[in-house]
């Protein structure tokens, strides 16, 4: 096949079945580095806090989960790491999902699963965190600051 001078071959545009608007992508790579930098931080602080303090691992219990919930601080130390985790990670498998699956239909499934997961791990931590009664007695679930 010849081609006239100073022409190119016309190359279809990649995906061109599947059109997006507005910056979304843009915000989603923003969103992946700037929540990236802050998990460090929030799992770090996590880390040393359970680990390197006190006795370590040995002391990690309910009494120690019940005492470090007491503060507000550390409710919303460890809601903001859960939120920034699962949507940090749900943003970086929704990419996978759109870059590697052909077909329209299994990426929709794809991504119904994902959202599906996201949405119920983020209500289930978010309840343990915000109702977590430190009174209970985990072995017999009668109250125990009476």
């Amino acid at each position: 096949m010849a081609l006239a001078q100073g022409s190119a071959p016309a190359l279809e545009a990649p995906r061109s079945r599947r059109t997006r608007t507005g910056n979304g992508e843009l915000w989603g790579w923003l969103f992946m580095r700037l929540s990236g930098v802050v998990l460090v931080v929030l799992v770090f602080g996590h880390l040393f806090v359970n680990l390197m303090t006190g006795d370590g691992i040995s002391q990690i219990d309910f009494a120690f989960v019940a005492g470090k919930w007491a503060s507000p601080f550390w409710q919303v130390w460890d809601m903001l790491m859960l939120w920034l985790a699962l949507l940090h990670g749900g943003n970086g498998i929704r990419t996978i999902i759109n870059d590697y699956s052909e077909r329209q239909r299994t990426r929709l499934w794809l991504l119904g699963a994902l959202y599906v997961g996201v949405a119920v791990t983020l209500l289930v931590g978010t309840l343990t965190i915000t109702t977590f009664d430190p009174c209970i007695d985990p072995a017999s679930t009668l109250s125990v600051c009476q």
